[in-house]
C-alpha cells in the first residue's frame, strides 16, 4: 500500500470513528429532542465549519468556481436526503434494523454502480471481505432487537444508503477538480439548505436547555463538519467503495461506546459482529479496487 492511500484510508477511518460518537452523543441531549431537527441542525452546523476551513485557506477560498454545479447539487441533495431518509428509517424500523440496513447496504449500492456504469468487477477477496464486515454490521445493529421493523420502513433505509452511496460517488467524482475542503464546503452547504425547513415543522423547545447546545456544537462541527473533512480528503487516493466499506467502522465505535461508556450489554452476537467487521475492513484496506487504486 502506497503512502497516499495509507493516509487517505486512515482518514475514512478516523471519519468513520467520529461518526460513531453521534450515538453516544446524542444519549447526552434532552429526552425530548427532535430526531429530524438533530439532522437538520448537524447538517447546518457541519456547513458552517466546512465553510469557514474553506475560506481560512487561500487556495480553497478560490476554488469554487472549479466545481461542477450539478455534481455539488447532486452530492448536497444525496447528502441531505441521507440524514432525513435515515432518520425516518429508524423512526419506523427500529435502530437496529433501520441502521444495519442502511449502513450495510451503501457499498452494496456502490459496488453494483462501479460494476455497471465503470465495469470493473471486484475480486473475489475484496468481494469478501466487503461481505464479512456487512453481514457484521448486521450482526451488531441485530443484536438484542426484537421488532421486526416496518418494509416501509426498511424501504427507506435502503434509499438512505443509496444515497449514501450516490453522495460518495459524487463526492469522488470532483476530487480531481478543486481542493477537497471546497467540495466539502459546496456540498454540505446545499444540503443545509434543503433540510433546514424541516425545523419549521418540529417541536424546537429542547433547544432551551444550554447542555442541547453543547451537544449539538459538538455534533455539528466535529462528528459531522470535521468527520466529512476527512473523508472527502479520503476519497482523493482511494474508490467510493472502498470508503464507504471502511466507513463500517462508524457502528463498531458506537458499540464500543455504548459499551464502555452508556454501559450497554455486550452480547456474544455483537463481539462476533464487531470482529466480521473488522476482519473485512483488513481485507479491502489490503485489497485496492481496480477503479482508481494503486
Amino acid at each position: 500500500m502506497n503512502s497516499a492511500r495509507f493516509a487517505s484510508v486512515g482518514a475514512v477511518l478516523l471519519a468513520a470513528c467520529l461518526w460513531g460518537t453521534t450515538g453516544t452523543v446524542q444519549t447526552l441531549l434532552p429526552g425530548d429532542r427532535e430526531p429530524v431537527a438533530v439532522g437538520a441542525l448537524r447538517l447546518a452546523f457541519g456547513a458552517l465549519f466546512l465553510l469557514g476551513l474553506a475560506f481560512a485557506n487561500g487556495e480553497s477560498r478560490k476554488a469554487f468556481h472549479l466545481l461542477p454545479p450539478a455534481e455539488v447539487i447532486i452530492a448536497g441533495i444525496a447528502i441531505g436526503g441521507y440524514n432525513l431518509l435515515f432518520f425516518y428509517a429508524v423512526s419506523l424500523s427500529g435502530v437496529g434494523i433501520g441502521t444495519a440496513v442502511t449502513i450495510g447496504s451503501a457499498p452494496l449500492w456502490t459496488t453494483l454502480w462501479e460494476i455497471l456504469v465503470g465495469r470493473k468487477l471486484p475480486g473475489k477477496i475484496r468481494a469478501t471481505g466487503q461481505c464479512l464486515s456487512i453481514i457484521g454490521v448486521g450482526m451488531l445493529g441485530l443484536a438484542g432487537t426484537t421488532s421486526e421493523g416496518s418494509v416501509f420502513g426498511i424501504i427507506l433505509a435502503l434509499s438512505a444508503g443509496a444515497c449514501y452511496a450516490c453522495y460518495s460517488l459524487a463526492t469522488s467524482r470532483m476530487t480531481q477538480r478543486a481542493p477537497t475542503t471546497t467540495i466539502a464546503a459546496a456540498t454540505f452547504s446545499i444540503a443545509a439548505i434543503i433540510t433546514l425547513p424541516a425545523l419549521f415543522f418540529v417541536p424546537l423547545g429542547w433547544l432551551s436547555d444550554p447542555s442541547a447546545w453543547v451537544g449539538m456544537l459538538f455534533l455539528g462541527f466535529v462528528a459531522t463538519g470535521l468527520a466529512y473533512a476527512f473523508y472527502t480528503w479520503g476519497l482523493m487516493h482511494i474508490a467510493a467503495s472502498t470508503a464507504v466499506t471502511l466507513a463500517l467502522a462508524e457502528p463498531v465505535t458506537a458499540w464500543l461506546l455504548a459499551t464502555f461508556f452508556v454501559g450497554e450489554t455486550a452480547t456474544m452476537q455483537s463481539v462476533i459482529g464487531a470482529v466480521l467487521v473488522l476482519l473485512g475492513l483488513i481485507v479491502v484496506t489490503c485489497i485496492p479496487a481496480a477503479s482508481r487504486e494503486t
